[in-house]
């Protein structure tokens, strides 16, 4: 069972192989995606190292001189997507979206070079790409943490990776719909339109590209000029935990300056997340910038937060959490609570489960010592595929494949919790 999982996601990554980056799926995506090229690579590390790294450098290929790496990148014409390059206007050689996304890159080039069986390609492919991300990591907290709280805020919920999260529902109203140039969406003709956000939302996403194409991406201006600022506990986990793991990358390598200011970027960061737990929900909370106020929404980014080195009495508390979760969903772990009205069982980020999600999230309380738990959001991920293919997302009651299928990071995702763990039948 295990080698034939195994062969099927190969089968999903070769089939969404562009042959220097991967696109998600076919259809629905058909660019290279920031944060899922980051964790593609990790799956293809397992089978082709090579492959692996030429995925993240073609990511890196397109970083912008002010450190930025872009959460689209627009390899080829697709007129399949939308908003595409004519809408982002960002002016680049090869265009790109105008904004960012999680950036696990730190997190998975630390880890596909500890494991490396090529020792002398990881090295010479992990030097290289040491200063880029450093860069990377740089730029968020220049630009998006300008008052230098040690927290970065994202100004568009596309940055999030989370993009119709009930946590963003009171701050996206103040995002206005007036003088929103009329677009075709392509999203739901390629996945169900119940499974997808709402036209709405779209006119709000679409309205904050607007704004900040008119202000030329000057990364020095977005983030005081977006009504949307949010403080993402899940989001600054995965830059902590990239900084720290850079740092170690930088240590193993020789580059002691990097390696210190990683390491500085992500101690002060820690200590700033603690302004994000929430006793009323047992986990971290967003909190919403523009107006000084945490935003009381018990979603999956204050559980992913457990991403990051975060103190052991705190995973234990989210290892809790994830528990009284299961109480009231029948697979691990939803992205929003099911016991409360917001939740949506099949649209997206307000209530299905997502692979890579549940693999950070279990990576981290392993690192925490919170097993048993780690152990049983790996199998619940081994159970959804089992029942229903290579989703994109699935819904946490029934397990039903949601948005686009032969997925690509998690088909990767499974490549990697196998190859890693122990699974018990």
């Amino acid at each position: 069972m295990t080698h034939d999982m195994i062969e099927q996601a190969k089968a999903v990554l070769r089939r969404n192989d562009r042959g220097t980056y991967t696109v998600p799926t076919h259809g629905l995506y058909p660019f290279q995606w920031n944060w899922d090229s980051a964790l593609s690579a990790l799956g293809f590390a397992h089978f082709d190292e090579a492959r692996a790294w030429t995925e993240i450098e073609t990511l890196f290929a397109h970083q912008w001189d002010d450190g930025m790496v872009p959460h689209i990148i627009f390899h080829e014409l697709d007129d399949g997507y939308f908003p595409g390059p004519d809408v982002w206007a960002t002016a680049r050689p090869v265009s790109t979206s105008g904004i960012t996304q999680p950036p696990v890159a730190g997190f998975a080039v630390r880890r596909i070079f500890g494991r490396a069986t090529d020792k002398a390609l990881a090295a010479e492919k992990a030097r290289a790409l040491l200063p880029r991300i450093h860069a990377w990591h740089q730029w968020f907290f220049a630009n998006r943490d300008p008052q230098g709280t040690g927290l970065v805020a994202i100004i568009h919920p596309w940055e999030s990776g989370r993009d119709n999260s009930v946590d963003w529902d009171a701050a996206f109203e103040r995002v206005p719909t007036e003088g929103v140039e009329p677009f075709t969406r392509r999203d739901t003709s390629h996945a169900n339109p119940e499974h997808r956000p709402t036209d709405e939302q779209y006119k709000r996403y679409i309205w904050l590209v607007q704004k900040f194409r008119s202000l030329g991406w000057d990364n020095s201006e977005l983030h005081d000029a977006s009504p949307f600022r949010i403080v993402d506990p899940g989001f600054n986990a995965i830059l902590i935990r990239s900084c720290v793991d850079l740092a170690d990358l930088a240590t193993a390598l020789g580059e002691t300056r990097i390696a210190a200011q990683s390491q500085a970027m992500a101690d002060k960061a820690i200590v700033a997340m603690d302004t994000l737990w929430s006793d009323k929900r047992g986990q971290y909370v967003c909190y919403d910038r523009a107006i000084g106020a945490l935003i009381d929404s018990p979603s999956i980014g204050g559980i992913l937060a457990a991403f990051a080195p975060i103190p052991q009495a705190r995973a234990k508390a989210i290892s809790a959490r994830i528990d009284a979760l299961s109480q009231n969903c029948n697979y691990l772990v939803p992205s929003h609570d099911p016991t409360v009205p917001e939740f949506d069982a099949l649209r997206y980020w307000r209530g299905p489960i997502w692979l890579i999600v549940n693999y950070m999230i279990s990576d981290g309380l392993e690192r925490c010592g919170e097993t048993v738990m780690a152990d049983r959001i790996n199998a619940d991920c081994l159970r959804l595929i089992e029942k229903s293919g290579f989703a994109e997302y699935y819904g946490p009651m029934g397990a039903e494949p949601c948005g686009g299928d032969q997925f690509t990071w998690t088909a990767a995702m499974v490549i990697e919790i196998l190859k890693s763990h122990e699974i018990a039948a």
